[in-house]
């Protein structure tokens, strides 16, 4: 079966930030059609494609997307109109040789990510299958659910830095969705209820939900977590645990972690870590470590890996090189897969292929400005993530791909996948 393009057209619209992103619609031959809209990231790795901004201080301060949309309709649509492609994978492909840079950095990761999403979405309509479906199809797995990792509280760049770290966020383990995000829902407005008693504060909320107020120390941030939970009616660790975002790259300077007052080398922040892991239960530490900190990252697997995952996202960029090179110095055993990081639908789903070789948890993740479009969440299901990091619960670019997961759940009967 193939597949012909007729039509392509791009569209600069604002992402969760108010910041420019871009949405491609893809019309086939046979009527079918697709739109897809792309998200963008906050905390990015040194190794991600590059995204294609328009650099004119004049016009949304340099962020602009205007070239990158130029980039779907223009070269993109020139050299794809009328060109039959026999499945995703050919399409990618003709779309990393058209860019023919390492990173994307000519017509943008941010352009062929919205074409190549948005063919999927017009494939999927042509053979009548939802997303999720088509997804499978391309990995040759069989749909789940994936869990949700649902942000609590935030930090870092995503929330002002008022403490380092930037993530804290709760895996409810109910066996269903439906019940997964009640159980979020009622955590989370706890949460707020503790928040607005401890430090008298309106709700300001992060980049991706997370509540984010002025801890005074994140031992604080990890004592409210587990307030937060048992005010619900829930036990730490057996209805709900918890899970960190570190992204450590940020606080690292020099080769020392500036955890507050601390600078501790790499030893001494594993040590913290694993302090965290003893007083507060977690399954799950995301970028504990620096991104160029190679030589710490295999004592952090040994010390934490058979109780948590250890999480590359920073160090990994949803690259395949770094993924081969951390699986040979047992430097992860989970991946955060963006698939913005790697720029086409075929380059994730390699990412995803070869981190499962390896034995890997995979965290499927939307990232900190987002829009309402929710492929996100059938992507996850397709490929069977292990888990889902979409955001909070309470924002509507981040609600839309929980609700998404919701009806795949009605719809089709799928589970969840277990912790």
């Amino acid at each position: 079966m193939t597949y012909t393009i007729r039509e392509l057209r791009g569209l600069e619209i604002l992402d969760s930030r108010g910041r420019p992103t871009v949405r491609a619609r893809c019309v086939l031959d046979s009527g079918a059609r697709g739109v897809a809209s792309v998200p963008s990231g906050a905390s990015r790795g040194a190794a991600e494609a590059i995204e294609l901004r328009d650099g004119d201080p004049a016009r949304y301060r340099g962020l602009g997307c205007l070239a990158a949309v130029a980039s779907v309709g223009g070269p993109i649509a020139d050299a794809a109109r009328g060109r039959p492609f026999a499945g995703q994978a050919e399409l990618d492909r003709f779309l990393i040789a058209l860019d023919g840079t390492p990173n994307k950095a000519r017509l943008g990761a941010n352009a062929l990510l919205a074409v190549s999403l948005a063919f999927a979405r017009a494939c999927a309509a042509e053979q009548g299958l939802p997303l999720f479906a088509y997804a499978a199809g391309l990995a040759g797995a069989d749909p789940a659910l994936p869990r949700p990792m649902i942000n609590l509280f935030s930090g870092g760049k995503h929330a002002g830095g008022q403490v380092p770290i930037q993530d804290l966020l709760i895996m409810p383990l109910a066996p269903r969705m439906s019940e997964i995000m009640q159980v979020a829902a009622e955590v989370f407005q706890c949460a707020a209820e503790i928040m607005r008693e401890r430090y008298g504060m309106r709700l300001l909320t992060a980049d991706e939900g997370g509540l984010a107020p002025p801890f005074p120390s994140l031992e604080a941030l990890f004592e409210d977590a587990l307030a937060a939970i048992r005010r619900a009616g829930l036990r730490p660790g057996a209805d709900v645990a918890l899970a960190i975002d570190v992204a450590a790259s940020h606080f690292y300077q020099g080769g020392r972690y500036q955890l507050g007052e601390r600078a501790l080398d790499g030893a001494a922040m594993i040590d913290q870590i694993e302090r965290w892991d003893a007083d507060y239960g977690l399954v799950s530490v995301e970028d504990g470590l620096a991104e160029d900190d190679w030589a710490a990252w295999p004592r952090l697997l040994d010390r934490l890996g058979a109780r948590a995952q250890i999480v590359g996202d920073d160090l990994l960029c949803t690259n395949p090189e770094l993924i081969a090179r951390a699986t040979q110095a047992r430097a992860a055993n989970a991946l955060l897969l963006k698939v913005n990081q790697i720029g086409t639908l075929t380059e994730a789903l390699d990412a995803n292929r070869l981190a499962r070789a390896a034995g890997w948890r995979v965290i499927v993740s939307a990232r900190s400005g987002e829009t309402e479009d929710d492929w996100l969440a059938d992507l996850a299901t397709g490929w069977a993530g292990d888990q889902i990091k979409v955001g909070s619960v309470t924002q509507s670019e981040r609600l839309a791909k929980y609700n998404r997961l919701l009806a795949i759940e009605d719809e089709y009967g799928l589970t969840v996948a277990s912790l």
